[in-house]
């Protein structure tokens, strides 16, 4: 009888879920699909109250309300004031910090087990109402993050601290990721992604080789993240995410912040020293096919001092010092390119998104509502840095803590973090999928079809090939057979006997935003063992050409009212398209050559702020940006 209702509740079950599952699988399949692609635009890279950093910063959003801001809603950031995106997102991922998944939280809550370790006592009460003062921000929460995290580490390499316990809150919290991502998950609308970050550095700032991971699906993940308490080598997190693949379970890993890297990131030896070679190489370009370029914490696209002829080199840049070489994406891929002429295969031979890294659930996705990253500590103008301090408390300041207040223009500026006011309103990250689907998108990851803005949403094609001319620019049948006979951004070309390439460029902008005013080509080459690079200006809007003998758009006029922000709205481009052949093309020159779309100058983050408190902008901060796109190279192979 036992055994005759355990068969019965077992059908009953069945009968009850499949329905449920079928119905799932026929919203996946049905959604429409296009074979030329549609652009799609996000976010891989935020933080919520899960990560220690954020949660001393006074973040206490969780996974569920970032998936709710991406999706257009209103949430309210630590300084009080309701953020809210423009529009919504096509995609998106919380990628809380691994190291360290949930416990600041838990060491603040006085009713947690893990709040009764001495290291914990610092954040008790922490994000309780009124603990968001002046003095909580200057003399409690600054720097607090750091503290917190070396002395976990100390007391846990003492065994001090209980490990199941660590791993206890750890996996409740990754499962809270897992569950928030699958719950926004809408095939066709919203695609989310379960993914953390890998934060890998020299302790105590943690700031050097970090990766966010991302993976395909939520069918059957790892209980607990890979972090830095398992090995501070990126090596070992191939391993690790090899080792799941091998189980069926896939992922990849999105360096970022190379700028910020001191040249560990890029490298010509592995972790250890040793120099790279085909092990190496295979395993960096099974996990690692993508590369953050942009994000609030700078760009890392390339330095005035590594490309002297680029007059736009020198964008968004936060540099801490340290080797330039190996910290920029530009002087990588010439770097793969000389690995690649040592016989052993491109390591760096990956596409490019950008993403926000915002500690406080979601990025702000303009320069006109920027507000920063992190939290309480710069979410106002005063506090970045943008506008003049409050007289009362710099004077305090002045007094108890030197250095923190730096004079500009005859004014005092908040300077205990000199970094703010070079953080940038940026990025998002852009992809070309059928559909919007977990594996639609994914997949595009994988073949590097990506690109990569600033934060408006320009959409940039990108193809090189043999068959296409001129005739065919206008042609609607185009991208299909691009798509047919020619290679996709991401993508390699093979040499075809003694025949030129001819690339295709596309871009379209934001419909919200700035007209464009150019685009370009940006080449790499090794020529007699040396480092080679140029900038090719392919498209001029406002009806101008290319100056064939420098390779540069005329000026096109377009100027910034500082007084208001207002630009010349007649001026730029609403869409670019050309086809361009490499004037200096060699049959046997192993290349690379990716598209960056220039849109007409517009006020940086931190005019607004000024003209908004009716101050004057700093004297020592561009006062106004060219926000821009970049493509995912296409690598040309020599014969």
């Amino acid at each position: 009888m036992k055994n005759r209702n355990k068969y019965f509740c077992f059908l009953l079950l069945f009968f009850l879920i499949v329905p449920f599952l079928s119905i799932e699988i026929s919203k996946a399949s049905e959604v429409s699909s296009n074979p030329d692609k549609n652009a799609y635009f996000g976010d891989l890279h935020v933080h919520t109250a899960n990560s220690f950093d954020a949660y001393t910063f006074g973040t206490i959003i969780s996974p569920e309300d970032a998936y709710s801001y991406a999706l257009g809603k209103a949430i309210t950031h630590p300084s009080g004031y309701q953020i809210q995106l423009t529009r919504p997102l096509d995609f998106f991922a919380v990628t809380d910090h691994g190291v360290f998944l949930g416990l600041a939280k838990e060491a603040a809550d006085t009713d947690s087990k893990f709040s009764q370790y001495e290291v914990s006592e610092v954040l008790h009460n922490l994000n309780n109402p009124g603990n968001d003062g002046m003095f909580n921000i200057f003399f409690k929460r600054n720097g607090l993050f750091r503290k917190f995290a070396r002395n976990i580490a100390i007391d846990l390499d003492r065994g001090i601290i209980d490990v199941s316990l660590v791993n206890e809150i750890k996996r409740s919290a990754w499962q809270d990721t897992i569950d928030a991502a699958d719950n926004a998950y809408v095939p066709g609308t919203f695609t989310t992604f379960a993914g953390y970050e890998y934060t890998s550095g020299n302790a105590p700032d943690l700031s050097s080789k970090h990766r966010n991971v991302i993976f395909r699906d939520t069918n059957r993940l790892p209980a607990i993240p890979f972090s830095s308490l398992d090995s501070q080598d990126p090596e070992a997190l191939w391993n690790w995410m090899n080792k799941l693949r091998a189980e069926g379970i896939e992922s990849l890993a999105i360096p970022h912040n190379s700028n910020l890297s001191g040249g560990s990131m890029f490298m010509l030896t592995d972790f250890n020293g040793d120099k790279i070679d085909i092990n190496y190489t295979q395993k960096r370009l099974a996990n690692e096919p993508l590369v953050e370029i942009t994000q609030v914490k700078g760009t890392s696209e390339t330095h005035p001092l590594l490309s002297k002829n680029d007059e736009w080199a020198n964008f968004e840049i936060e540099y801490l010092g340290g080797k330039k070489q190996g910290s920029y994406i530009r002087s990588a891929y010439l770097r793969g390119l000389s690995i690649s002429e040592k016989g052993i295969p491109n390591p760096y031979k990956f596409g490019l998104i950008g993403s926000s890294d915002s500690h406080v659930g979601g990025g702000s996705d303009g320069e006109e509502n920027y507000f920063s990253k992190v939290g309480l500590l710069d979410g106002t103008a005063e506090l970045r840095g943008s506008i003049p301090f409050n007289p009362f408390y710099g004077t305090i300041l002045k007094l108890v803590a030197s250095g923190t207040i730096k004079k500009v223009d005859g004014n005092n500026y908040m300077a205990a973090s000199p970094r703010l006011i070079k953080w940038s309103a940026s990025g998002l990250a852009g992809v070309w999928a059928e559909q919007n689907t977990r594996e639609a998108i994914y997949d595009a990851f994988r073949r590097k079809e990506t690109f990569a803005t600033s934060g408006p949403r320009i959409k940039v094609r990108f193809f090189a090939g043999y068959e296409i001319d001129n005739t065919k620019l206008n042609n609607p049948n185009l991208i299909s057979e691009l798509y047919q006979t020619a290679k996709a951004m991401g993508g390699t070309l093979i040499p075809e006997g003694e025949r030129e390439p001819t690339f295709f460029i596309w871009a379209i902008a934001d419909a919200l935003g700035t007209p464009l005013q150019r685009a370009q080509i940006i080449k790499g080459w090794i020529e007699n063992g040396e480092h080679k690079e140029k900038v090719y200006d392919v498209s001029c809007s406002d009806g101008l050409n290319v100056n064939p003998q420098t390779h540069r758009c005329p000026d096109n006029g377009a100027r910034v009212n500082l007084n208001d922000c207002s630009n010349n709205k007649d001026l730029g481009a609403k869409e670019l398209k050309t086809i361009w052949k490499d004037p200096e093309f060699k049959v046997n020159q192993e290349a690379f050559y990716y598209v960056r779309v220039l849109e007409n100058p517009i006020c940086r983050w931190s005019t607004w702020d000024a003209i908004r408190n009716d101050e004057k902008p700093r004297s020592d901060v561009p006062s106004t940006i060219q926000e821009r796109a970049w493509s995912s190279p296409i690598w040309y192979a020599k014969k």
